[in-house]
């Protein structure tokens, strides 16, 4: 059996994924690894195509009970990432009745954009879903969404040719408004794999808390790689790879339970979420 395991293909899984591709870590089981934006691996995860992946957190709300979040582990930051990022030619509070195009490449930072317009903002704009080219984007929207490497190139271009363009980090905003963390993706077991393979899931689970530990300890490697990958500068990097968090602790789940509170009072999910499925805990 080959596990079959999603990897976002941003520069946010690099710590985690680089060490385990790199045998850095003892890796027992034999993995099958499938790149793609987090999109496309939410898909392939309900398709069932893959038995666990970086998860976009709020994909996590249409099956709570039904699968089971990896332990001691996600994607997340303590307020600015830098990777979250909406450009728009004006103030954000000055968006009321414009159009705002947004990413088809992630579904946490669409809803997390949408809550903070409406209970932070309090502006009320037309949503438009755009590929990821930011000056198409802004060709046919006042304002536009990105994500990932994207985001952070885009973000580089505005600044080295001073184009008039305002950037808000998502994470920042959301950290003003809460005061919590933001919970971006989590790794998630299907619960039909967990349920026929529970030492593999632990093994698993072990090896990519071992993997994040032993990647962000090599600062210098996963630079050069990213250097190579997205052509920013070391300052850049140096910095992202500092505000991107991959720790599960009872502070990131709190903060990812308001995030949940917030998208079930906006509509945005079907069901309140009040509990998490956490593999090794109590139900798990």
């Amino acid at each position: 059996m080959r596990l079959r395991l999603g990897r976002v293909d941003y520069l946010n899984c690099l710590p985690v994924y680089y060490a385990i591709e790199k045998r850095l870590v003892p890796v027992k089981t034999p993995l099958k690894v499938v790149r793609g934006v987090p999109a496309h691996l939410n898909r392939l995860f309900f398709e069932e195509k893959l038995d666990v992946t970086p998860l976009s957190s709020i994909e996590y709300t249409r099956h709570p009970g039904e699968h089971f979040i990896l332990p001691e582990i996600s994607i997340s930051a303590d307020g600015r990432v830098a990777s979250i990022l909406l450009f728009s030619r004006v103030p954000v509070t000055e968006l009321e009745g414009c159009k705002v195009a947004v990413t088809a490449s992630s579904a946490t930072s669409a809803v997390l954009l949408r809550i903070l317009f409406e209970h932070y903002y309090n502006v009320n704009v037309t949503y438009l879903t755009r590929q990821a080219n930011l000056d198409a984007m802004l060709a046919e929207a006042e304002a536009a969404l990105l994500i990932g490497d994207d985001a952070m190139r885009a973000a580089q271009r505005i600044k080295e040719k001073e184009m008039p363009i305002r950037v808000t980090d998502l994470g920042e905003v959301w950290k003003e408004f809460t005061g919590e963390k933001m919970v971006y993706a989590l790794w998630v077991a299907r619960g039909e794999f967990v349920r026929k393979h529970p030492e593999e899931t632990s093994l698993l689970a072990g090896i990519l808390v071992s993997a994040r530990e032993e990647g962000m300890q090599r600062l210098d490697e996963l630079l050069r790689v990213a250097r190579r990958r997205t052509k920013l500068p070391d300052g850049v990097l140096r910095e992202y790879f500092d505000l991107v968090k991959y720790g599960f602790d009872e502070t990131y789940r709190r903060a990812l339970l308001l995030f949940y509170d917030y998208a079930y009072k906006s509509g945005l999910i079907a069901e309140r979420v009040n509990s998490l499925n956490v593999w090794g805990e109590t139900g798990g």
